[in-house]
């Protein structure tokens, strides 16, 4: 049977709307009281996140559609575009939303361009690592230069300050870069020289510090920099094995901030408890369980790497999230996929689903 008339893979299809259908019920849920206190509309944020929902899907069925191969020649020019959005957000242009000169664009209407530049050097990497010219096994003629266009993304993303998309994207190339067959005493190396540069990024901000400080005792900060973990942790417990009840949250009566973003799994395992948080972890488990899979049988070594480097962002994303909102992480910001509200991640996450989909219809078939 042709490629373009093999249907994609329907599990991870599935899976993807039903966290996608979970999500918008769930932004509803946990931003009303929020939003009615801010704009007079319990509906607010619920009408905005299903428009993004809608665009999210739209362009993910027209990456299914689209031959991923057609993607190859665009990687260069894609990956330069989105450095050109890092440089251009951090001028007058950028819009400042929670501290960070992160955004483009008026009002509450906005891209960020950290986001799009996720899965813009998954493409480029995706293309140069699959090239036999790569020498990824070299440090000098391999490694060293990729490290190099991943440390002017990161010192740009950084720049807005932005420490949680940085994280995202520093593991999401790590895990190509080892895929693509770099030496495992390399890139152990890197990571034990990184620990301190990580060390000064965190001492020369002292809102990180704090964030480092309260994680290790929380308790012993509550109304300040450990405010955010315990009121976390208070939406955690009372949710119980099945929940208070959809809708039926109090953390989200002005208690946890920004409820329907960073924090939306407290909500989530509130209202629906134990039963349904570790449901929502089970289908992203079936995600990246389903996005291995098809990376493995992908036709060549570019869709391979192509499919791996999405699996390892929305995989990287969805640890830090729940590792934030469980207590296990320092607090940082960073949505959970297809969950959260917000138009740039879901419109991003849906649209590397879609190529994902479309390396599932090229699959080489057992």
């Amino acid at each position: 049977m042709p490629d373009r008339d093999r249907a994609p893979d329907l599990l991870l299809l599935t899976v993807t709307l039903l966290l996608l259908g979970i999500g918008v019920v769930m932004v509803y849920s946990a931003s009303a009281v929020l939003a009615d206190q801010r704009y007079g509309d319990p509906f607010y944020y619920a009408k905005r996140q299903l428009m993004w929902a809608a665009l999210g899907v739209v362009m993910m069925f027209i990456m299914v559609r689209l031959d991923y191969r057609r993607l190859r020649p665009l990687a260069k020019p894609v990956l330069w575009l989105c450095l050109l959005m890092l440089v251009i957000v951090l001028t007058p242009i950028g819009a400042v939303r929670g501290g960070a000169r992160a955004w483009l664009g008026v009002g509450t209407l906005g891209i960020q361009p950290s986001e799009f530049a996720k899965l813009g050097f998954i493409l480029f990497f995706a293309d140069w690592l699959a090239r036999p010219a790569a020498k990824i096994e070299s440090f000098w003629r391999g490694l060293a230069p990729a490290l190099g266009l991943v440390a002017v993304a990161v010192g740009l993303i950084m720049l807005e300050p932005d420490l949680g998309q940085t994280v995202v994207l520093v593991g999401t190339m790590g895990v190509l870069i080892f895929v693509a067959g770099a030496r495992v005493r390399h890139l152990v190396a890197l990571g034990m020289s990184a620990v301190p540069v990580f060390a000064a990024l965190v001492a020369v901000a002292p809102y990180r510090l704090g964030r480092v400080v309260a994680f290790l005792d929380p308790w012993k900060y509550p109304l300040t920099e450990g405010y955010h973990i315990i009121q976390s942790l208070y939406a955690l417990g009372p949710g119980g094995l099945f929940g208070l009840g959809l809708g039926r949250s109090r953390q989200k009566f002005l208690y946890l901030p920004e409820p329907q973003t960073d924090f939306i799994f407290a909500i989530l395992a509130e209202e629906l408890g134990f039963i349904g948080a570790a449901t929502v972890l089970l289908l992203f488990a079936a995600l990246v369980w389903r996005g291995i899979y098809v990376a493995m049988r992908a036709p060549d070594g570019f869709g391979s790497l192509l499919a791996t480097g999405i699996v390892a962002m929305i995989g990287v994303q969805v640890l830090i999230n729940v590792g934030v909102v469980t207590g296990s992480m320092p607090v940082t910001g960073i949505t959970l996929p297809l969950i959260s509200y917000g138009g740039s991640s879901l419109v991003l996450m849906l649209t590397g689903i879609g190529i994902l989909l479309n390396i599932s219809r090229h699959a080489v078939r057992s």
